[in-house]
């Protein structure tokens, strides 16, 4: 029988371009689960460099790493200030029906 390699995967080393970060934002959302969310958010701000965005927005890198986690919980104005600092903001749009 062959062995079968498995190497870690990590979203943030396949984020390359701000499409792939609206398209990856937007998927998360789709999902409708603010942990995942917040994981991704994580991803993304790991493939810029989280101790970089800590630094511009004065907070504690540990404490940005632990509340973009999976098991995070970001207070909203952390979510506003990371994705302000990415480039992007939090948008509305009327849900289609189904």
């Amino acid at each position: 029988m062959e062995k079968i390699t498995v190497s870690d995967w990590n979203l943030a080393d396949e984020i390359k371009t701000r499409e792939d970060v609206i398209g990856i934002l937007e998927a998360a959302l789709e999902e409708n689960d603010i942990e995942f969310l917040f994981s991704v958010i994580g991803d993304i701000a790991r493939s810029k460099g989280m101790a970089q965005i800590a630094r511009e927005l004065n907070l504690n890198r540990e404490s940005l790493y632990r509340s973009l986690s999976q098991d995070g919980n970001p207070s909203f104005s952390t979510i506003v200030k990371v994705l302000d600092n990415l480039g992007f903001q939090l948008g509305i749009r009327q849900k289609v029906p189904a």
